[in-house]
């Protein structure tokens, strides 16, 4: 494993403890648990980062917009908690720290999505992954389920689910909806509701490295680092399944 991928893991992994802490101890709930965990878990990474790579750049959900990363060679891209609602909700599982590290020369080179609530972190390798049994947010099925955010669902999601002969299910966090593609408990995560380049980053180094193909949802790849941010759209699916969906999907590019 490289160290960049350690040190990308180590960070989601750490800064979910540092959540689940605060989630059990700081007495908040809901919006004020919420910033409050998005913040410290910001300064948390920001600062192992500075220590630790020095001479590389930082792109942040949580923090101002360095526009000196747009030349720089490697650019940290970080969500400090992805799936913020639900982080504030009682008894949610699904949310996400996430980390990736891009390359200007070769893209996405290493990421990592920790789910702490559930005690498990992912990484961009091609290490087998294990389904989590009982996770209530993604219940047992035999039909291919195709996973759609709770809040904004894509006005194809149903479309997309009758061409695989599928269900729709939905989930907060993209962190933890691309997961549960990646466990093998859905076939396909859609989006068009409206994402940033740090929803999508770690994610997507995960998703890639186990072998499922990531698009946006006319077909076409995802690029990252680039000086507006927004990338509204995104699926993660099952290889053989990119043809059907990116069938339904471009119709509403």
């Amino acid at each position: 494993m490289s160290t960049d991928r350690v040190l990308a893991c180590d960070l989601a992994t750490a800064a979910g403890e540092l959540l689940v802490d605060i989630r059990a101890t700081s007495g908040l709930a809901g919006k004020e648990l919420g910033k409050a965990g998005d913040r410290r878990s910001d300064e948390f990474i920001l600062a192992r980062l500075a220590d630790e790579r020095p001479d590389d750049a930082v792109l942040s959900e949580e923090s101002a917009d360095d526009k000196r990363r747009l030349t720089a060679s490697r650019v940290w891209i970080i969500d400090p908690v992805d799936g913020t609602r639900e982080y504030g909700s009682e008894g949610h599982t699904d949310w996400a720290v996430h980390v990736a590290l891009w390359s200007a020369t070769e893209g996405l080179i290493a990421g990592a999505v920790a789910l702490p609530a559930l005690g498990v972190t992912y990484a961009d390798d091609a290490e087998p992954v294990t389904p989590i049994d009982g996770l209530a947010s993604v219940p047992a099925g035999d039909r291919p389920r195709v996973v759609v955010s709770a809040s904004r669902p894509p006005v194809f999601a149903e479309a997309v689910a009758d061409a695989i002969g599928g269900e729709v299910l939905a989930m907060g966090s993209a962190g933890a909806k691309a997961m549960a593609v990646v466990r093998g408990e859905a076939h396909a995560y859609v989006h068009a509701g409206g994402q940033y380049e740090w929803d999508s980053a770690a994610p997507v180094a995960v998703a890639q490295a186990k072998g499922l193909w990531c698009g946006r949802i006319d077909g076409s790849d995802l690029v990252y680092n680039r000086d507006d941010t927004y990338l509204p759209d995104l699926v993660i699916c099952r290889p053989e399944l990119r043809e059907s969906v990116i069938a339904i999907t471009s119709a509403s590019a």
